[in-house]
Formats: structure tokens, C-alpha cells, sequence
């Protein structure tokens, strides 16, 4: 294993990368870090969680930091450009927690959300920009935003680019960034399209590949337990009463989330804590310490502040709620089966989650076992996941979109007659105060199943697969503390292999 003390980054980034709890570099970090210290253009084969956003964070911010230039307004130094909200958001996140000793500035933009603030972070000067494609080429077309100063540029997830129609908008960029710069792509397969456009950008790149540990899932005993939401927190108590859960990591989606399931444990007399990006940095260190020490048997996190946690001999994750991403399920089950060891694994699932749980079981591609002997247990939500019907749309945290679809449904049942003669109108006393319209939004069509992914060249940067809605309207901040490969051609070979270090030339007239 490699220490990140070994990779030649400066000491506020290693302080930083201690103090969130990490000291050995994950195989995508460690072969990145020092090729892009060095100024090579890289190809990373990586899926989510294998920590390869950290692996192009660190050293960008290290360039940055030892290369100090002015910045004028509306020109970023780093493009980093990403296919969904959530991922830029998240981005933006790991510059602001490993940037925090260094005086860099991150902007994070993206669509749903309205510009202006957006553009007023633009304009006061940024080093690093992280976008989403449609809303960076609508601040383009407004001169918002220039890209002639760019130095690097990263392009995260080229294949769920592919997916969602982004493609095409990614060259419109890449035809106006500057020839002499660094380029980082990401990947997690390669078709022919991210082939084309790898070759198309990159120059004498070095290729890294990080083969999925699909044995991790197998080794880990997964099972889910339907639950009403109601009855969750109840639930986990019973669940964490078993001596056998002595190290437990708790997932919840949200950060009110976490502060009130570890609340609730506190008062059943469970030691338990939480974790997310609303604590000091102080008591998430405390909070950690405490948990490797065996001082508390569960720590309540989010995804984001999960990141932070680097310690082996975990005995169980329980998903208290189910993430919305499969791939972060795989993620978080992973942290309980170790240096070859196993674990365990347990799922709620509510009326709400079936769809989330439908998606995981299909990208691990085996059905988890359900587990019905919790006093708990809820009929109904076992038989709609066991049904073929189209489980329901999850609501996401905040959100009204469930009663949005519900008006919607009853205004189109409300002029399901509107061929027949017009009923005379009721007296004005007993007629109803007309309900606020709500927000239109594009039904689903019938037999498909809600929230199912679409392609869509359209440039609409809300993220297809994220129920939740944005954080905040914009993310803007200095990053110190204050704040089954696919395809037919032949993609290049990695260093070290026969044949291996084969450039990638940048295609003239690339676009």
C-alpha cells in the first residue's frame, strides 16, 4: 500500500488528508497523484468509489497553490466538467475539505437553479470551475465566462456523458479551451464514443486502470428488511441491542437525518454519533476517534462525510436509507469487508425506497435476500417490490414533487370529461378556493417505470437519476477552512504493458 507521505504532495495537503482520517492512497490515487504532479495528460478506467476525485483534487490544488497567478474576472484556471448536479456539488466538496489550508477559490455550477448567483461567483474570480455542460455553455453564450486561461481541464464520467447526450455540448467546450494545457479523463467503461473522444483530447497520455472489486459485494451478507418509515428508527435500536453490531457505520441521506437517528440511539441508550458537513472539523475528528477506538458502537453519517472514514474492523453498515445512486450502495457496503475479511450488510427499504432498491439489485446484478423475522416488518412493501408493477417514485428530503404529480393527476381526471357539455358552475359559497398550481413537470409515460434514466441531448443538467433537489443555489467559496468494457476499438494500453505507454495524439481541429 502507498502512504500519501510517499506521493510528493505539500504539507497542507497531507495535513488535510490526515485530519479526514486517510493515510494509505487508494490504487487510482496512487498511480494519478504523481503523473499529474508531473504534468502528464492521464486516462482513468475508475468507478465511483474508488476515490478518484481525491486523486485529481490533490494535485490540481498543488499546481494552483505553487504556480500563484492573479485570476482575472470570469476566467478560471480548472475546468472541471461533470455530467450530473450532485457529482459537481460533490466535487466542489472534496476542493473545500482538502483545499482548507490553501487560499483557493472553487465555483460550482449547474442547472435547475437559477444563474445570477452563479455568475456574481464568476465574476469576482474563481480558480477552479466545476460545471455541468448545458449551464456552462449557456454562461458562455452570455459571456459570463471565458475559457481562455484554462490550464486543466478534467472531464469526470465521459460515459455517463454518453449517456445522457452530453457528448456533443463536451466538444463545443473542448473546441474553445486552449491547446497547450492538462488533460484529465475519467471514465468508468470505454465505448466507442469516449474512445473517439479520448483520442481526440488527450496527448501523450498515461493510462490507469482500476479493475471493480466485484468480489467485495460477494464477500459482504446483504439482506433487506421492509420497513415503514415510521417504524425505522425504532427498528435500528432493536437491530443495534445485538452485541454482535459492535463496530456499525449508519447511513442516512441527509444531514438532519443523521442528527436526529443518532439522537434517537443517545436516548435508547446506544452510544452512537453523527457525521456530515454541518460539524466543526473538531467533532468530526472526536466523533471518529472515538468510533475507531470502540468508544461508540454506531457513527450516523452522510455519503459526502463518509468519505472521511478510513477505518478497518467494521462489523456491520446498515442503510438506513437507501441511496439513490447504486453505485453508493456498493460503496458503503464495501467499508464492512476489508483486507479480505467479511461483513455484513442491512437495507431498510420503505414504500418510498422500492424503486432504489430495484436499481441496486440490478447493478450488482443479484436480488438481496429480504429478511421478514424483524417484528417490524412491512407486508405491503415486500409485495410491491416482489410485484412487476412500477414501484413508486421515491420522494426526496424537502421535496414536493410526489404532490406536484398528485395535482397533476387529478387536474388531467378533472378534464377526463371536458368533450361533454360543461357542468353549470357550483354557487360561489360552496365552490373551492382553486388550489395553487404547481410547478409543471413532464408526466411519465404509462409502463415505464418512474425514474427510470432517459438520454437527452437537450441541455438540461438536472441530474436524471438524483430524486433530490439542489442544496443551494450555488457553491462558491475559497477552499481554505472557512467554508465489461464496451466499444470495438482498441483503447490505448496501459504503462508497463506489451506494447504498453502507446500515446494518445490530440487530433487537430478537435471539437
Amino acid at each position: 500500500m502507498t502512504e500519501f507521505s510517499g506521493l510528493g504532495l505539500i504539507e497542507p495537503l497531507l495535513r488535510a488528508v490526515a485530519e479526514e482520517g486517510y493515510s494509505t492512497a487508494t490504487p487510482i490515487q496512487a498511480g494519478a497523484i504523481p503523473l499529474l504532479l508531473a504534468g502528464r495528460d492521464v486516462l482513468g478506467l475508475a468507478q465511483t468509489g474508488t476515490g478518484k476525485t481525491a486523486a485529481f483534487t490533490l494535485p490540481i490544488l498543488q499546481r494552483l497553490f505553487q504556480n500563484k497567478k492573479r485570476v482575472a474576472a470570469k476566467s478560471p484556471r480548472v475546468l472541471i466538467l461533470t455530467p450530473t448536479r450532485e457529482l459537481a456539488l460533490q466535487i466542489g466538496d472534496s476542493f473545500t475539505t482538502y483545499g482548507r489550508h490553501l487560499p483557493i477559490r472553487r465555483t460550482v455550477i449547474h442547472g435547475g437553479v437559477g444563474q445570477s448567483p452563479q455568475v456574481a461567483a464568476i465574476a469576482r474570480g474563481t480558480e477552479v470551475l466545476i460545471a455541468t455542460p448545458g449551464r456552462l455553455l449557456d454562461l458562455m453564450a452570455q459571456n459570463h465566462v471565458r475559457l481562455d486561461q484554462i490550464e486543466v481541464f478534467v472531464l469526470d464520467e465521459a460515459d455517463r456523458m454518453l449517456d445522457m447526450g452530453f457528448i456533443r455540448d463536451v466538444r463545443k467546450v473542448v473546441a474553445v479551451l486552449p491547446k497547450e494545457r492538462q488533460t484529465l479523463l475519467f471514465s468508468a467503461t470505454m465505448p466507442d464514443a469516449v474512445v473517439d473522444l479520448a483520442n481526440s483530447i488527450l496527448t501523450d497520455a498515461e493510462r490507469i486502470e482500476v479493475t471493480p472489486q466485484s468480489t467485495t459485494v460477494e464477500r459482504i451478507n446483504q439482506r433487506v428488511l421492509f420497513v415503514e418509515r415510521s417504524d425505522k428508527r425504532r427498528l435500528l435500536a432493536d437491530l443495534l441491542e445485538d452485541s454482535a453490531m459492535a463496530r456499525t457505520i449508519v447511513f442516512a441521506r441527509t444531514k438532519h437525518g443523521a442528527d436526529r437517528i443518532a439522537d434517537h440511539l443517545k436516548k435508547a441508550g446506544i452510544a452512537a454519533d453523527a457525521i456530515h458537513g454541518d460539524k466543526s472539523q473538531s467533532a468530526r475528528v472526536r466523533a471518529l476517534e472515538s468510533f475507531r477506538s470502540g468508544e461508540l458502537r454506531a457513527l450516523v453519517a452522510t455519503d459526502i462525510a463518509a468519505r472521511g472514514i478510513d477505518i478497518d474492523g467494521i462489523s456491520h453498515v446498515i442503510n438506513f436509507d437507501l441511496p439513490n445512486e447504486p453505485e453508493s450502495y456498493v460503496h458503503r457496503i464495501g467499508r464492512t469487508a476489508r483486507a479480505g475479511t467479511d461483513g455484513s450488510a442491512v437495507s431498510f427499504c420503505d414504500h418510498e425506497e422500492v424503486g432504489y432498491l430495484k436499481d441496486i439489485e440490478k447493478t450488482i446484478r443479484q436480488p438481496i435476500p429480504a429478511d421478514a423475522t424483524h417484528p417490524y416488518h412491512a407486508v405491503e412493501v415486500a409485495q410491491i417490490h416482489a410485484s412487476s408493477k412500477p414501484p413508486p417514485r421515491p420522494k426526496a428530503p424537502g421535496s414536493n414533487r410526489n404532490q406536484n404529480n398528485r395535482n397533476q393527476q387529478q387536474a388531467r381526471s378533472g378534464n377526463a370529461g371536458s368533450n361533454a357539455a360543461p357542468k353549470p358552475a357550483a354557487p360561489k359559497a360552496a365552490q373551492p378556493k382553486p388550489a395553487a398550481k404547481a410547478p409543471q413537470k413532464t408526466p411519465q409515460k404509462a409502463g415505464k417505470p418512474a425514474g427510470a434514466p432517459r438520454p437527452d441531448a437537450a441541455r438540461n443538467d438536472q441530474n436524471r437519476h438524483d430524486r433530490r433537489p439542489a442544496p443551494h443555489a450555488v457553491s462558491h467559496g475559497n477552499a481554505h477552512g472557512n467554508s465489461n468494457h464496451g466499444g470495438g476499438k482498441q483503447a490505448p494500453r496501459a504503462a508497463g504493458t506489451p506494447g504498453g505507454n502507446t500515446p494518445l495524439r490530440r487530433k487537430p481541429n478537435a471539437a
